[in-house]
């Protein structure tokens, strides 16, 4: 099979089976009588459904939103990758972070004021209804699929490695069930179900993460000193290029051009040491930096708090959670390298994804293994189903609501149209996710961050800050910034013309960098600003005043913003 990268004889022991899909079914027995329970309570209101009536406390979302946010990409893509790329992979981890200082000081709080179910309040309170929710939806429904086929990918390299499938069919099944979970996640629980289990999971994968990392340090040769597990992955390195059993594409993750072994200490493992790679770092950097102020999922967790102070106090928790977590991952993932090798994970169903799994059996065995596999599992479907209600809350409320019904629709035809959205979205995410099943998470992930970054933070600031902003400049910033992202990712390396790209055999890249944020960044905020001074449009000056006041103080925020 051309997705192995070392032959095919070669075998990788992932523990038994059997426990494996026990510690599984249990994971999503104790998650599905949650989600039953909560939804006794009810979910037939639109306001119960899409935002748990904003019940939830502050530090409760907090946890929420770090089980939101660290999602397949973050454990098994960012331990895979600065196991294979070492300091270009913990790039993801500090853009990740830092990206909640953006939301935090800038978008939390007059986010939570001025909105109500979803991102497109906030973007038409003061412009034209109709043209901006039907951009907005648009734009999250994209964002939303981006991330969806992400966690679906990981979902099949993550059961493929514990159940050792290494056939495509048997990758594909994996994948439809995933899938049919989340349907059954959010159709039964809503946002409340969803949310607990996002608790749930958090508590269980932070726990898990900071157990692996105290067992990798406590190891013999390592006995936190943290140089020698740098010193024992550049080894393992090193081995694996001369060893002379990697194929083309593990050569190419691995050695330099020269066929030098990557320094995985310093920056240019990923993209290499040339002008361009590093203008492809700087540019993945500005997409996860400033691409979680803009993620829909993420912001309509700013909703379940009843007030703007709860809601800063959240991002202060999710901070603070996913800080310790990313740390964690950087001794996780130069554990794997040290302790595992990359041979050994490139290798592996499920590749360089495989590195966190593989790091828990090395170090506890078949049950260690299971749990943390288990424990992946809960991560995947919790934010699979975030993102599933996210996005069909985004198509009810904000397409078929405002823009086919006229703001006429009933709540219960909201949530019954967003009950059907939720299982379109599911079939269309098992179908990406099977296509994109052998690339890396992380970066799938990182190309959702460059679009959200796009099509939806200008307009975002734009709407909160600069009164004279106007619905052109909305609809030129949303649709301009998501249709440029979107064509230079498919004309990238990312897609094609290199043996890491998702069809290696083509070649019809004209752009060269791997992300676009770099371009499409500062291209949809030009946008934004040439939209608003063509336009004639003249500001309503009432609106504008309103928004601003409700977004700097909160009055009125519980007002519904149907206008």
């Amino acid at each position: 099979m051309k997705h192995l990268l070392l032959a095919e004889s070669d075998s990788v022991d992932t523990g038994n089976s059997t426990l494996n899909i026990m510690i599984f079914v249990a994971f999503v027995v104790v998650t599905l009588v949650v989600v039953v329970k909560v939804s006794k309570v009810g979910t037939s209101s639109a306001s119960e459904f899409f935002t748990g009536s904003g019940g939830f406390s502050g530090t409760q979302n907090g946890i929420a939103i770090a089980g939101d946010y660290l999602s397949a990409a973050s454990f098994l893509g960012i331990a895979g990758a600065i196991a294979i790329y070492g300091y270009d992979g913990f790039l993801y981890s500090i853009g990740f972070l830092v990206a909640w200082l953006v939301a935090l000081l800038l978008v939390a709080e007059l986010l939570r004021n001025t909105g109500k179910f979803t991102m497109a309040d906030v973007l038409s309170f003061r412009l034209k209804q109709r043209p901006v929710r039907l951009a907005a939806s648009i734009s999250t429904l994209t964002v939303s699929i981006f991330y969806l086929l992400a966690q679906m990918a990981g979902a099949g390299a993550l059961v493929a490695l514990l159940l050792n499938i290494k056939s495509d069919a048997g990758q594909a099944t994996v994948i439809t069930i995933v899938g049919l979970l989340m349907i059954a996640y959010v159709l039964i629980g809503g946002m409340k179900g969803t949310t607990w289990v996002q608790i749930i999971k958090a508590v269980l994968l932070i726990s898990g993460v900071l157990v692996m990392t105290l067992w990798v340090l406590l190891q013999p040769e390592v006995l936190f000193n943290f140089s020698n597990l740098l010193g024992m992955a550049q080894d393992a390195v090193n081995n694996a290029v001369h060893g002379g059993q990697l194929s083309e594409k593990g050569q190419a993750m691995l050695a330099n051009a020269d066929g030098t072994p990557h320094n995985i200490m310093a920056p240019g493992a990923q993209y290499g040491a040339n002008t361009t790679s590093k203008v492809n770092m700087i540019s993945l950097g500005l997409a996860l930096v400033l691409g979680t102020a803009g993620l829909p999922h993420v912001l309509m967790r700013f909703y379940t708090v009843p007030t703007a102070k709860e809601a800063r106090k959240s991002v202060v928790w999710a901070i603070a959670l996913i800080g310790a977590f990313y740390l964690f991952t950087l001794v996780l993932g130069y554990g794997a390298a040290a302790l595992v090798g990359p041979e050994k994970i490139l290798s592996a169903p499920g590749g360089v994804n495989s590195a966190a799994p593989l790091l828990a059996l090395e170090l506890g065995g078949e049950i260690l293994l299971g749990l943390i596999a288990g424990v992946a599992f809960a991560t995947i479907l919790a934010v699979v189903a975030g993102l599933a209600i996210t996005a069909s809350a985004s198509f009810a409320h904000d397409i078929y609501a405002s823009v086919i019904k006229k703001n006429g629709a009933s709540e219960e035809e909201q949530v019954r149209v967003s009950r059907i959205t939720v299982v379109v979205l599911g079939v269309i995410g098992i179908v990406l996710g099977i296509l994109a099943k052998d690339q890396n998470i992380a970066f799938l992930v990182a190309l959702a961050f460059a679009i959200a970054a796009s099509a939806n933070l200008p307009t975002i600031l734009y709407s909160l800050f600069w009164r004279r902003f106007n619905t052109r400049g909305a609809l030129f910033s949303m649709y301009g910034g998501l249709a440029i992202t979107l064509t230079l990712i498919v004309f990238s390396p990312a897609v094609s013309g290199k043996p890491t790209s998702m069809l290696p055999d083509a070649d019809f890249a004209w752009f060269p960098l791997a992300n676009p944020g770099l371009v499409s960044i500062p291209a949809a905020f030009l946008l934004g600003i040439i939209g608003t001074l063509t336009s004639r449009e003249k500001p309503d000056v009432a609106r504008r005043a309103e928004m601003e006041v409700r977004s700097l103080t909160g009055v009125g925020a519980e007002q519904a913003l149907v206008h």
